[in-house]
């Protein structure tokens, strides 16, 4: 079973959307915090904010603490003698909270019609200080708090909430959290549930006490009753989130505690933005973990930070980017700080036309992906180093069907030069048959070209603007889908330095691009994958259909 966990999203549900498009798992756990603001614009939310910061503080110096922000201004605007400046703004913070509700139910409808892009897998959240209590919006199929599932032999749980008074959210609709410090665990509402429920998998917003829960300002602030529970009772893993400082794989005595970071964009007390996009891919067989993979996404592209895997009964971290690692350890932003560029107008288009497509991606192309990221590990270091993929065709798009070949790109580590000739090359007839191998008759497949990874690196280290082999590199990588993409991210990363060169190599393919959108079997594709759409009900929308039209005939810009 694979598992991602994404925690703490903040409203970054475009991310969320990508996450779903670029990866295969059985079970996603999409935990709080959901959103971030209980409002469409930030001047609203601020003004709410001030008003319930003047209602909270009057509320403690009347000794009225034990109630809820809105019971305590309704009690308040009953009372005949307040003054009218106090009147008005109770009247306020009523209709602002009102206005809250519906907004945050609205935000959780929009999550919810993304997860529906992901029909076959299972998809679970947990709210977090942040968000409502889900079982008051559409989310509520899909709630953690409270609930368990059955999957595979394994119970996912669920505890929502945060013991901390999130200021700027709605008291009324958020979790009652039961979990906190002082809580005797025989009247936890949390230990008390997962007492009853013996769960493998647990889910958390707040983290234990002492694991993943330091602030960096701060000691430890975790639930003492789940660090308890966890200690006493077999708790495969446990995934918690709310201190996005605190990350990191930590295995205490049975369990495996996981923290990824933020998922989302952060925005700081200092009004500087700390960006996000980590989660964890987690491989489960029975009740053991097998492996873990610490990855981050950033404009639809995957990056591997770090493996996990245990060996001789300790967890080993390997670390597979060191930079994006570094700048996490040290809070630093890293791919927002990477000069932005936009592709040449055919590549522009093709991406936009693939995205429509993407939204309506079929299992039997997730089937497909799977089996190539296998591939690609068990003939890791039996070849010449480490080997990855871009995927082409219906697979790319897609928009794969039981009969679909797989055809893609095949990238090697080769001291032998082919000139050109990649046929010719030993690595890529060894990889070929070691493929056929493993696929078996489980899928026809065609490798349509092979790229010298040594060569691309080289050539781009000596700015070489006539390399093919590095311009077929940057075609295939601004339009494909990438199988093991480790691999290649250190060569795109350093292609990015230089963004005025990438465009160049891009420039320089141009003609081939109109002349390849132009061919037959080109044209026929798309009409291939419209009738794959067509097939469960999707028609094409008119300007889809245009902007195909546009890219086939070569008359994009």
């Amino acid at each position: 079973m694979k598992i991602i966990y994404a925690t703490d999203i903040h409203g970054d549900f475009e991310k969320v959307k990508n996450l779903l498009f670029e990866t295969v798992a059985d079970v996603y756990i999409i935990a709080g915090d959901l959103i971030d603001i209980p409002f469409y614009n930030m001047g609203t939310s601020i003004r709410y904010h001030e008003i319930q910061s003047h209602f909270h503080g009057l509320r403690r110096k009347m000794g009225a603490e034990h109630m809820l922000i809105e019971d305590f201004v309704d009690d308040l605007l009953e009372d005949p003698n307040i003054s009218d400046e106090m009147q008005e703004l109770g009247t306020r913070y009523q209709q602002l909270t009102i206005r809250a509700r519906r907004v945050m139910q609205q935000k959780y409808k929009v999550l919810k019609n993304i997860m529906f892009l992901k029909p076959k897998a299972r998809i679970y959240c947990l709210p977090g200080n942040y968000d409502m209590d889900l079982k008051y919006t559409s989310l509520h199929d899909s709630d953690l708090h409270l609930h368990w599932y059955h999957f595979e032999g394994l119970k996912i749980c669920g505890y929502g909430g945060a013991g901390v008074w999130t200021a700027g959210i709605p008291e009324r609709y958020i979790v009652n959290y039961q979990a906190g410090m002082g809580v005797n665990e025989k009247h936890n509402e949390m230990y008390r549930f997962f007492r009853a429920v013996k769960p493998d998998i647990i889910v958390t917003h707040q983290p234990a006490y002492g694991v993943n829960d330091k602030t960096l300002y701060g000691g430890p602030f975790g639930s003492p009753s789940l660090r308890t529970y966890c200690d006493n009772n077999p708790v495969t893993l446990c995934l918690t989130g709310h201190a996005h400082d605190a990350w990191g794989v930590k295995p205490m005595g049975g369990t495996l505690f996981l923290n990824p970071s933020n998922f989302g964009e952060v925005t700081q007390t200092t009004g500087e933005v700390t960006e996000g996009g980590f989660f964890y891919q987690i491989d489960v067989e029975g009740r053991e973990v097998q492996k873990i993979i610490f990855r981050k996404i950033s404009d639809e592209k995957i990056f591997d930070v770090a493996d996990y895997y245990r060996k001789n009964d300790a967890w080993i971290e390997e670390i597979i980017d060191q930079d994006r690692y570094n700048a996490l350890l040290a809070r630093k932003n890293y791919d927002t700080t990477v000069e932005k560029y936009s592709h040449i107008p055919e590549i522009e288009l093709f991406n936009e036309i693939k995205k429509f497509y993407r939204a309506f991606q079929t299992p039997e192309t997730e089937d497909r992906i799977d089996i190539l990221e296998d591939v690609a590990q068990l003939l890791d270091n039996k070849i010449q180093g480490h080997i990855a993929m871009d995927v082409m065709g219906s697979v790319n798009m897609g928009v794969s069907t039981l009969g679909s070949d797989i055809d893609f790109v095949l990238y090697l580590r080769c001291d032998t030069d082919c000139g050109g000739e990649f046929e010719k090359c030993p690595s890529l007839k060894k990889a070929s048959e070691m493929i056929k191998g493993i696929l078996k008759d489980r899928f026809d497949f065609q490798i349509m070209d092979c790229v010298n990874l040594n060569k691309v690196e080289q050539s781009i280290i000596e700015k070489n603007y006539e390399c093919e082999t590095t311009q077929r590199f940057v075609a295939y990588r601004s339009m494909c889908r990438a199988v093991n993409y480790r691999v290649i991210a250190p060569i795109e990363d350093l292609l990015n330095q230089d963004i005025l060169f990438r465009k160049e190599l891009e420039g320089s393919v141009q003609s081939y691009l109109k002349i390849f959108s132009a061919t037959t079997p080109h044209m026929m594709s798309f009409k291939k994958y419209e009738s794959r759409l067509n097939a469960i009900g999707i028609r094409l929308p008119e300007s889809i259909r245009r902007k195909i039209k546009l890219y086939l005939n070569g008359d994009s810009g």
